[in-house]
């Protein structure tokens, strides 16, 4: 859906040179392809009722041409806002803006939608991307006040009208929040208008962006702009695990995703026979263990044994009619379904680094040893030897401080006890005392 400007020749793309993105709304992000362009409409009965979205399709409202300017898709124009003006992008126009209406029940009669003044001009997109540039430190700004406060809010996003009168606060609460003293205190710092607007958490994660587990942007970010409810049966129905953890997204709610496939999922279980959780045999009991909708597949188990057999929805039926009939069939083997394996195809892997000699590995191999690590047992035994022989100087050493402890020894031995001998002098005097 990329436009004939866009078209890559050799490496680098053509056209606009921004990759994908261009400003005519061929390749946009938030692209509604306009399948009633063909169809050749008198251009004074054309509708005169125009879809323009703001800061990258995260609002978007119906805005009349009552003027009749020539506005094509992807044209940024001004339009009437309640205070001052704000600027837009284009992104449905003509018979498709109808359906959309009545998609989206908007009559065409009704007050809200306003009028379309001009097509933007130069100046007027260069104070757009002024005001958008301030958005940021103003809501790091508003967060710091509403804590201060002790407000229990969180402040998702900022948006500034392309006049710069006007900035609309989106934030996060679990119930009611009092924002009275807030507003006052954000009109004294900023000196604009201030309105607050309460959003829901997918909301929330469809202003911030991200990546999903599934390695995309996020579909409430990209194309995804109403939210259905989304519960657990859904899951249920898909025979998926009740993981909460990966069951739910980056708004902290289930996945939108768990919807897309659900109608598909239903209509297959409409051939799963019901009431198909025991199957009688003559070997014994066989219990469900697990269902592949998609490929129509029923494992079952017997007792004492631990192997799952596939069969097919069929033969469970006529099982079933069996066991109603009071017949049960032989084995469970025969009902199971045999999968056929294909040879594998053998891959041819070509060397792109080059071709490399056993010589060269051995050499970085060896240079990661020490070098006077012993090769051989006899090494070993020869170092282990020598380490136990001690040299000359080694025993004379050890022979001289051998005689130097033995002469110690002697000395303690032959010195005399001073503390015996008093002890017994002092016997001896009281002795001679009581004689």
């Amino acid at each position: 859906m990329s436009c004939n400007s866009c078209g890559t020749s050799g490496s680098t793309p053509g056209g606009c040179k921004n990759n994908g993105h261009c400003a005519t709304g061929g390749c946009s992000k938030l692209e509604v392809h306009d399948w009633l362009s063909d169809i050749t409409a008198d251009p004074f009965a054309k509708y005169n009722i125009h879809e323009v979205s703001f800061k990258n399709g995260s609002r978007k409202g119906f805005y009349r041409n009552d003027k009749r300017f020539d506005i094509y898709t992807g044209d940024y124009v001004i339009v009437e806002a309640v205070q001052g003006y704000d600027l837009g992008q284009v992104t449905l126009s003509g018979e498709l803006v109808r359906l959309q209406m009545k998609k989206k029940r908007v009559k065409e009669s009704s007050e809200d939608i306003r009028n379309i003044l001009r097509i933007a001009k130069d100046n007027e997109l260069n104070l757009m991307e002024q005001a958008r540039a301030k958005e940021k430190q103003t809501m790091l700004k508003a967060r710091v006040l509403a804590r201060n406060l002790g407000l229990d809010m969180k402040l998702g996003d900022v948006q500034y009208q392309a006049d710069g009168r006007k900035a609309t606060f989106y934030y996060t609460a679990d119930g009611r929040v009092d924002f009275r003293e807030l507003i006052k205190v954000l009109a004294a710092e900023f000196k604009v208008k201030i309105e607050m607007r309460q959003i829901g958490a997918r909301q929330e994660a469809g202003i911030v962006g991200g990546i999903g587990s599934c390695g995309r942007e996020l579909c409430c970010s990209t194309w995804l702009t109403s939210f259905k409810s989304v519960n657990t049966t859904a899951a249920r129905y898909q025979n998926l695990s009740i993981n909460q953890t990966k069951l739910s997204g980056q708004c902290g709610r289930l996945k939108c995703c768990l919807n897309y496939e659900l109608d598909t999922y239903l209509d297959a279980l409409r051939f799963v026979p019901e009431k198909a959780d025991t199957l009688q045999l003559e070997t014994g009991e066989a219990r469900l263990m697990k269902t592949d909708i998609l490929k129509g597949l029923m494992f079952y188990t017997v007792r004492g044994s631990g192997t799952f057999y596939p069969i097919s929805l069929d033969n469970v039926k006529m099982v079933l009619e069996m066991n109603a009939n009071g017949k049960k069939p032989a084995d469970i083997t025969d009902l199971a379904e045999v999968e056929e394996k294909t040879e594998e195809e053998s891959i041819e892997f070509a060397d792109v680094v080059g071709q490399i000699s056993l010589a060269s590995l051995d050499r970085k191999n060896k240079k990661h040893h020490p070098k006077n690590k012993p090769n051989t047992l006899k090494q070993q035994r020869d170092n282990t030897t020598q380490r136990q022989m001690p040299t000359q100087e080694q025993q004379a050493n050890r022979h001289q401080s051998n005689k130097q402890h033995g002469r110690s020894n002697r000395n303690q031995q032959n010195r005399p006890n001073k503390s015996a001998n008093q002890s017994d002098n002092k016997n001896q005097n009281k002795d001679n005392k009581q004689d």
